[in-house]
């Protein structure tokens, strides 16, 4: 597994580029991570955590029904069973840990499904600390569940109305937030994006994942898989997964990106696939902009991957050839969903839909020889309003 350079690089991708009155507080939040990540005491505080709270290991559960053709099992990494209901809690517990350790009196997050919203409001309520969390418009309306989750948990919920009105700009008004108050303020982000320590530390956190599974499917099939599949917005679910098996020459990666309308239309969030290489949100990475460097706006039916930039070490997999990323568009997530559903009893997170829709190809092209591993990365209590007004819509244009 690689980590980053000096300067916070994988390859060419990643790096600090942020305001000056930033430069000191990341200065800071890199020293105590150094110091937290070398004392046994801090890992085991937050293993207790994920143990006992989150309720950590999750299992893996083979699908029985999601293919009708003779093809790999596929096999799934249950992070909807976590307590919240999505990897997300996983990188909370870990800042807030860090937050704490550093006497900060206040965290504030970004939020675009509003799982990790409602993960930082969860540990922010169980060790004391309050909460603010910076939502886009648009994704506080067509994520309603999650909002009134995180003000029962104590979180102050605000609203950003710039821009599109999306994860981006939520991640944007965070940022500045976190400028104007770094001396009492802990930034979670809730990816593996923005400026260096940040994609290193969240893959840390989130490496267990992968840590698991590899032993999981060990236990139960006596081999390793030959894909791990997991969808990919900014990108933290995925490289939690890949980061057991990328040193594993034989075990493909795949990331599966939202498509949105399509890679041809302005209607994608495909960063990997129809991006081209920029700044965003302090680090180096694909961004989806025009020819002049302006980022541009950005679709997905699922809230969680309507971003437009990835997390850079994605970008240096990518480059290296160790991992591949596919597209999968709106449509083709929605079938996933549906079929998730009726076929195996479990309702997935639109996010993890994407994922569902590629493993499902990607099983019968490998045969049964293979073994497919999917992250199924959140679960989809939090869409239902969306997909029933959907299918509301289909039901009238088909009457």
């Amino acid at each position: 597994m690689h980590k980053p350079d000096a300067r916070g690089y994988f390859g060419r991708f990643g790096g600090k580029f942020v305001p000056e009155v930033l430069v000191e507080a990341l200065a800071q939040l890199e020293a105590a991570l150094t110091e937290a990540f070398a004392d046994p005491a801090f890992w085991a505080e937050y293993h207790a955590v994920l143990r006992d709270f989150v309720g950590r290991p999750s299992p893996i559960y083979a699908a029985g029904r999601l293919i009708d053709e003779p093809g790999a099992p596929i096999v799934f990494k249950r992070e909807d069973l976590n307590h919240t209901g999505a990897h997300k809690i996983n990188n909370t517990v870990g800042q807030a840990l860090l937050a704490q350790r550093m006497g900060k009196r206040r965290i504030i997050a970004e939020t675009g499904a509003g799982q990790h919203g409602v993960a930082t409001a969860t540990i922010g309520a169980k060790l004391g600390i309050p909460v603010d969390v910076y939502m886009g418009a648009v994704d506080v309306e067509r994520q309603s569940l999650n909002v009134y989750v995180m003000k029962l948990l104590g979180a102050t919920v605000h609203p950003v109305q710039s821009g599109t009105a999306t994860l981006k700009d939520a991640t944007n008004e965070a940022f500045r937030e976190w400028a104007a108050r770094v001396e009492d303020t802990f930034y979670i982000i809730g990816s593996v994006v923005g400026a260096h320590p940040y994609p290193y530390m969240v893959r840390e956190f989130q490496k267990v994942i992968g840590i698991e599974a590899r032993a999981q499917l060990l236990e139960r099939y006596g081999r390793l898989p030959s894909d791990v599949v997991a969808c990919v917005g900014g990108g933290s679910n995925a490289m939690g997964i890949f980061a057991a098996f990328v040193d594993d020459a034989s075990v493909r990666l795949w990331g599966v990106e939202a498509s949105g309308h399509g890679l041809e239309s302005v209607d994608t969030a495909a960063s990997l696939s129809a991006g081209t290489i920029g700044i965003l949100h302090g680090s180096r990475s694909y961004v989806l902009q025009s020819s002049e460097g302006q980022v541009r706006d950005t679709h997905s039916i699922s809230a969680g991957l309507d971003y437009p930039g990835v997390g850079p070490e994605h970008a240096f997999l990518k480059d290296s050839g160790r991992a591949s990323y596919v597209p999968i568009d709106d449509t083709q997530a929605l079938a996933a969903y549906h079929e998730m559903a009726l076929r195996e009893g479990i309702v997935p997170a639109l996010e993890t839909a994407h994922a569902i829709a590629y493993a499902r190809r990607l099983a019968v092209e490998r045969g049964p020889g293979g073994l497919v591993l999917v992250n199924l990365s959140g679960r989809g209590d939090k869409d239902t309003r969306t997909v029933a007004g959907l299918d509301l819509a289909r039901e009238a244009l088909l009457a």
